[in-house]
Formats: structure tokens, sequence, C-alpha cells
């Protein structure tokens, strides 16, 4: 294989009210023609503003890329460095011969363009076609990407097609010319792990076809360990290991590496909490890092939970009297009416499903994106109407209670939701937000005191006191989701739904959450409904797992035995797109 990017001593600096902040530093790899190096690390580690420097996107100000050297050798066997190369130039190579896939597509599409409009407007900038020429290869790269229907899907809106279609129709934009570097941020991250098996094998076979190279970015090494030939771990802007990855997986050197592949829940045993990466790494009074263990394997089977121990929780469990009870439960939303309003077709979101959740048990709800999940999770909270069956909450039937029954009811049933930022509002202080609810409902005499009950929820859940007059927006993703557990905390709950409310967080910070609802679980004997799509930390989370799909439940049994042996089809599917990548042969 021929060389095809070299990145000499990369420096990228950011001017911030804080001071100066070296957001790249002094990073150096290479790229060869047909390889895919993986770019790994948590958010703020510099992956991405490598990536934003390699193609010209650093905004200038607050950012500039102030030393170093990003040498594209190009198709006419030119060497020419990038970072010397005026605005005019860079656009000849941007999108032509290096095209990038970005995090998110909604934000990444033009929303008020069609999708077939966006990629042909990609392929005109750089080829000399016709409009009609434009729109055939659109097409067939829309076949090329497996997108079902291309016709249609060439004249939809972004906001009329799931997240995966979404980030098809961006690989198939970045293809559109050939280029011979293809940059992948963080393209599977908040997509479902059989999608994103899919997407996965699509960015392979497409790189075979076209021959071309691939800089594949995430937080999380199991999806590097399926793709990449390659890998470079990042930390505060500088490599701290990079080898084939091979090596990286059975023999890490770094306590960084160590931390990152230690985190992601194993799926051959059951762990009291997961290990984070601050078990593996500190720092010393002078800030240098230290090494705290030496070996995954230790860590790991320090906080392993024997067999036994599992069987006799789960007989615990199953003596109680149900805390939930959902018979027959269906949630049905009117697809298509006729010209008198009389539903002529149903979308039934949630079809005929029934199960028990047991006090201080966490039941696991798994599955693809649309498969019903969300929608029971707010049906049963009275979030979402039903339209047949009942719920019971202690006996009592949650959806012939009146209002005013549904208001103290709300205090012992609280959800955590997906994505912290956009249930928090962004002004108030964080401190109000997690009073506001004990203010709703007369909870404690006065301000004084549920301030001082604040502030015992931010340290339980592993933040400071000084947060308290902060506004979300001064937060990462992990500390804001921790915030939203402590709201959920301040009306001293029994039961909680936890929706999807690590998908989008990275592995390390992922960890973290995952155990403070743990740790929470059996400090105050919470009872969890835990939904995400992910069945590996569905497996990590739950005592038991129910599987759904289309509105239905394929399965329902103790979560190692749904893993160990899947019944159903549906079942095998989303374990077998796992990645599997996560566990070292050798320990480190």
């Amino acid at each position: 294989m021929s060389l095809l990017l070299e990145v000499n001593n990369l420096e990228t600096h950011f001017k911030t009210e804080e001071g100066l902040v070296k957001a790249v530093d002094k990073v150096s790899f290479n790229l060869m023609r047909g390889e895919t190096i993986g770019i790994v690390g948590e958010s703020g580690s510099g992956k991405s503003v490598t990536a934003l420097s390699v193609m010209g996107l650093i905004p200038n100000p607050p950012g500039k890329v102030v030393g170093g050297q990003i040498l594209f050798h190009n198709k006419q066997n030119q060497v020419v460095d990038l970072a010397q190369l005026p605005e005019q130039e860079l656009r000849k190579y941007r999108g032509n011969e290096i095209a990038m896939i970005f995090q998110e597509p909604m934000t990444s599409l033009n929303p008020v363009f069609t999708c077939g409009d966006q990629v042909t407007e990609a392929i005109l900038l750089h080829q000399k076609v016709s409009k009609q020429a434009a729109k055939a290869l659109t097409l067939e790269l829309y076949n090329k990407v497996k997108l079902p229907t291309p016709e249609r899907i060439f004249n939809a809106y972004p906001h009329q097609l799931s997240g995966g279609q979404k980030q098809r129709v961006m690989i198939a934009m970045a293809m559109s010319c050939n280029p011979s570097i293809l940059i992948a941020d963080e393209p599977t991250t908040a997509l479902d792990v059989t999608v994103q098996k899919t997407i996965l094998e699509l960015m392979e076979h497409l790189k075979q076809e076209i021959d071309s190279s691939i800089m594949f970015i995430t937080h999380d090494l199991g999806v590097i360990a399926e793709i990449a030939d390659r890998v470079v771990v990042m930390l505060k802007g500088k490599i701290v290991e990079q080898g084939p990855v091979s090596d990286i997986f059975t023999n890490p050197q770094h306590p960084y590496t160590k931390g990152l592949l230690a985190c992601r829940p194993p799926l051959g045993k059951r762990l009291r909490k997961l290990p984070i990466v601050d078990d593996f790494m500190g720092t010393d009074e002078q800030g240098n890092i230290i090494e705290k263990a030496a070996s995954v394997a230790d860590i790991i089977s320090s906080v392993e939970i024997k067999p036994d121990e599992t069987a006799k929780r789960q007989q615990e469990l199953q003596k109680q009297t149900p805390l939930l009870e959902v018979h027959n439960l269906k949630t049905w939303f009117p697809a298509r009416k006729n010209m008198f309003g009389k539903t002529l077709d149903w979308v039934k979101a949630v079809d005929d499903v029934s199960f028990n959740v047991y006090p201080g048990e966490t039941l696991g709800l798994v599955g693809e994106s649309g498969c019903g999940k969300t929608t029971l999770g707010r049906t049963i909270l009275r979030l979402a109407p039903a339209y047949e069956g009942r719920i019971l909450y202690k006996g009592k039937s949650v959806l012939d209670m009146p209002e005013a029954d549904l208001k103290e009811l709300r205090k012992e049933m609280q959800i955590i939701f997906q994505d912290p930022y956009s249930s928090l509002n962004p002004r108030l202080t964080i401190g109000n937000a997690i009073m506001e609810p004990m203010q709703v409902h007369g909870i404690y005499a006065n301000d004084k005191e549920r301030k001082d009950k604040v502030i015992e929820l931010l340290e339980t859940c592993n933040m400071q006191a000084n947060h308290f007059n902060r506004y979300p927006h001064e937060f990462s993703g992990g500390q804001r989701q921790r915030i939203c557990v402590a709201r959920a905390l301040a009306l001293n709950p029994q039961f909680i739904i936890c929706d999807e409310s690590v998908s989008a967080l990275d592995v390390s910070i992922q960890a973290q959450v995952l155990n403070l609802l743990i740790d929470l679980r059996r400090r105050f004997g919470f009872t969890y409904i835990f939904i995400s799509h992910d069945l590996s930390v569905v497996k990590f989370m739950s005592d038991r797992m129910v599987v759904m799909n289309r509105g239905k439940i394929e399965e329902m049994g103790f979560a190692d035995d749904i893993y160990n042996n899947p019944q159903h089809a549906y079942t095998q599917k989303l374990i077998a797109a796992i990645p599997k990548g996560v566990v070292p042969v050798k320990a480190g």
C-alpha cells in the first residue's frame, strides 16, 4: 500500500474567554491507500478537530491551524500541503478528493431542500455533467447505499426519513465524486446496533468498490474493531497510543486505552459495576498521567458477579408482589381517516403487551427504533394515551386514575429522557430546575430546605454544590444526564423509567451514568424500566429483559438466559449486531 496522507505535528488552537485551548497538540499519523484508520477518544479529545483541520473546516476565528503539515498525495501523484492552501484551492479537494460524513445527518442536511437536490448539487459542483446525468448518478448512488425506493427518497425532505436513511444519504453524497479519503465522524453513534452494523458493512463495501481510504472517528473501540486496520487513541489533543488494531486490543499499553476497552459492558460476564477510565489512570501533583491498574482482566474480575449470586437475586425478586402490572396494553394512533373523521387505519405502536415489574427490579426494554419501547414507557406514565388494556401500580389502575390522584402518583413514578439538553430549560439554573418539582408538589417547608436537598441530590449524583447556579449549556453531556437523574430523584420516587438515557454518551461517560443508576438502586431500592436499543447495555443493567419488535413482545425472560440462548430470530439478529471486539484477548 502506498502513502496517501501524512499528518505531521499538527497543531490547532482555539481562542476562548478562558484562554488558549490546544485542541490538537502536535499530532502525527499516516493513512495508506485502501486502509481504514480509526481515531478514538472521548468528547473533547481532539479527534473531530483533527478531521476538520484536514478538511480545512476550522472556523477562523476562534480556531486556527497554527502548525504542522497535512501532506496529501493526490490523484496526479503530487504531494500537496493542505495546511498551506488558500481557501479557493482547498475547495478543489474538499468533497472531491476528500469527503466527510458528519455525526448528525439531520443538522448536516439542509431541511429546505430535497435529499436528491442536495446530492446532485455536490455532483454538479465537482463534475462537468448535466442535471439529468447528476440525477441519474444520484439514483445510482442511492441504490448502492441500499436506500429503499430511490425515486421517493430523491424527492423526500430530510425530516421524512429515518436516522439510518439520512445517514445513507450523507454517505451517498460523500461517495458521489469517488473520493480518495472518506472521513467519517461518529457516523453511527445514535443509530440502532442493527442499523450501525449495516452502515459499517456498507462503508467497507463502498471503500473496496471505489478503492478509497477511510478515517473513522468514534468514541467506541468496539466499533473500531469492526472496521479499522489501525487505531489512533487521542486524549486532550494528543495521541497517547497508535498501532494495528489487533495489537491495541490484545496488548494495550496506555492506561487510557485500557480504560476505554474496559468500560463497555462485557457480554459474557455480569458485573457489579462497570470499570471506568479513572480505575486505570490518574494524575500526579504536576498533572502528569500515572497508571493505577496494569491489567484490564484483573479490574473486571474484581467486580464480576457469580452466577449463583444472580440466581439468588432473581429468586428473591420473583417472590414479591409486582409493583407494576401491564395487561394486554395497546397504544394505537390514527394513521388514516376518511372525510368524516372516521379512522380507517391505525399505527399499532404498542400492540397487546403484558408483563410485570417487581420491587427493586430492573426490567430492560430492548428493540430497534420504532419497535414501540418508548411509547410503552410513556403510556405507563400516562404521557401517551392508551387505546386499550390495563396498567396497575401497587394494585391501582393508572389509566382510570383521576387527575388529582395522578398528580400524587407522579411523585412516585419518574422518567429520565434520552436527550438531557432538550429536557432541561436553558433559562433555568440547574438548581432551580431540580427544585421546581419540589415546589410544584409542596415538598419541604421553604426554598432554603429545598435548596439544601438539591445540593444533597447533586452530590449524590457526583456533581458539586457550586453547580447550583450554573446553566445547562455550561455542562458536558454526561454531567447534564446526571442533573436529569438528580431531578428525577427530587420527589423521592420508587419507580423510574430510563428512556435511552445513555445512548448519546461516550462509552466512558456512559459507564459512569450506568454505575450511578445501579448505585442508586442499591441505596434507595429503586425499581427501573431501562429502555435502550443497545442490548449489551440492557443486559448489564437488567434482571429481566423484554425484546420488542413492531409493537409486540418477541421474547421475555432473565437477561442472561436471553443473551446466552435467544429463542427468536429477531433477538438473534440484535445480538449478532453488537460489536464484539471490545474484550482484550490478553491482559494489558
